[in-house]
């Protein structure tokens, strides 16, 4: 009798469609992102005396740093919004978007112990720190929640429907660190000294980001090359749903939109063409 033929239960191949991010393999290994997230929010905090109190105390200080820097001394306005909430708003979604950006540029050259030893979906790891940051993020907008709570008892603030779109917001940026991220993390397999730019980079994007100051502030080329900041419009329509003023429109949040899918796209070819061959390099 003729043996039965031999059915792989699974097929590891280097050729793949630049387009492939494999998701229901990733799906597959959902407990291994679990794992990860909850190594990398525990490794937070081994060792501290405060413990998770840092989430709090880091947006709490660059407020007050903010307030009296760029409140008082500048004399920037807020758009007629009580500065510690304007600030903390800008704050909270920053600190999301940057940490995010910086984790997953550093994936590969980060993480290669580990892929040169075990096979696994290398999005895994950049989906892990968009995942663990969210839960950081999460701590830190409970406390921009009770100061919005705060003023709105007190009649200071009008919030409206476009607070319905947070999700979304949150979504974009995630997508954007993840796209940019992808691009640098290829990058510097080759090229080390991109990370340090990317860091200054992130540190000058956020004055060009209405972080501290509102979309109103700026007039002429300046407001028009903001614009096209992908950053701009989730700021702008998170300040503007939540604290009810600001220079906003769908327009703005629409061109965010269409140059972070179009980053993402590019990070997903140059991501899916290095990791193939990154051990080589890194």
């Amino acid at each position: 009798m003729l043996e039965k033929q031999q059915q792989w239960t699974e097929t590891i191949e280097s050729n793949h469609s630049l387009f492939d991010l494999k998701l229901k393999e990733v799906w597959r290994y959902k407990d291994l992102i679990y794992m990860f997230v909850k190594r990398d929010f525990v490794s937070s905090f081994k060792q501290t005396i405060l413990g998770p109190l840092w989430f709090f105390i880091n947006p709490i200080f660059t407020t007050i740093v903010y307030i009296v820097v760029f409140g008082n001394i500048a004399k920037i306005p807020t758009d007629g919004i009580p500065p510690i909430l304007f600030y903390l708003a800008g704050i909270t979604l920053w600190n999301y978007f940057s940490t995010c950006l910086l984790g997953t540029s550093n994936v590969f050259t980060a993480n290669a112990s580990i892929f040169g030893k075990v096979y696994f979906p290398r999005l895994v790891m950049p989906l892990t720190i968009v995942i663990s940051n969210l839960m950081k993020f999460g701590v830190q907008f409970a406390l921009f929640l009770a100061v919005w709570i705060f003023y709105l008892s007190k009649g200071q603030i009008q919030p409206n429907l476009w607070i319905l779109a947070t999700p979304f917001l949150i979504f974009l940026m995630a997508v954007f660190a993840l796209g940019v991220g992808m691009i640098f993390s290829s990058l510097t397999t080759k090229y080390r000294d991109l990370q340090m730019l990317l860091t200054f980079g992130v540190s000058l994007l956020m004055y060009a980001t209405p972080v501290i100051y509102p979309l109103s502030a700026l007039s002429g080329i300046f407001k028009k090359l903001a614009i096209y900041n992908p950053l701009t419009g989730i700021f702008e329509c998170f300040k503007y749903g939540w604290l009810g003023s600001g220079d906003f429109s769908p327009m703005i949040l629409a061109i965010s939109s269409v140059i972070i899918l179009l980053l993402l796209v590019i990070g997903t070819l140059i991501f899916n063409k290095v990791e193939k061959s990154f051990m080589d390099t890194v």
